[in-house]
């Protein structure tokens, strides 16, 4: 199902979800040359929307039933090792789940299964249909 939902730039990244849960989300995407930056590395930027991505389904797993929306207010990424090639697999768990807050620790690492990166996401639950830049906050088709 989310899958199905995921959005354009999940989907130009190549990113897809193989475990979803209030309590773990799970991901790949196959690294190649358009995630590269100039070196043949993978670009940051990836590492940075993994952990973003799957922060945030994590969250609205647990909060949608809720009757809540969380978006993001922080997003910290360190990267650990460089990746050229293979796939990147990411999971995320949580670390704080309040009833305003949620904290989420992302892993991401290369099919050798060596850490290639790291991050931690804070989010804002908000009601559901509270307006942020001029419209109701839900999640919109892909």
């Amino acid at each position: 199902m989310l899958n199905a939902q995921r959005g354009g730039f999940n989907v130009t990244l190549g990113l897809v979800f193989t475990q979803a849960s209030p309590d773990e989300v799970v991901c790949e995407v196959p690294v190649g040359p358009h995630l590269a930056q100039p070196y043949g590395l993978v670009h940051g930027g990836v590492y940075s929307a993994i952990v973003e991505t799957l922060a945030s389904v994590g969250a609205a797993l647990f909060a949608m039933p809720l009757g809540l929306a969380p978006v993001g207010l922080e997003n910290t990424t360190s990267f650990l090792r460089a990746v050229r090639s293979g796939k990147l697999i990411g999971v995320t768990r949580p670390l704080h789940r309040g009833r305003t807050t949620q904290v989420w620790e992302v892993e991401i690492r290369g099919d050798d299964g060596k850490l290639a990166a790291t991050g931690r996401v804070r989010l804002l639950c908000l009601a559901a249909g509270t307006t942020v830049a001029g419209e109701s906050v839900a999640v919109k088709p892909g």
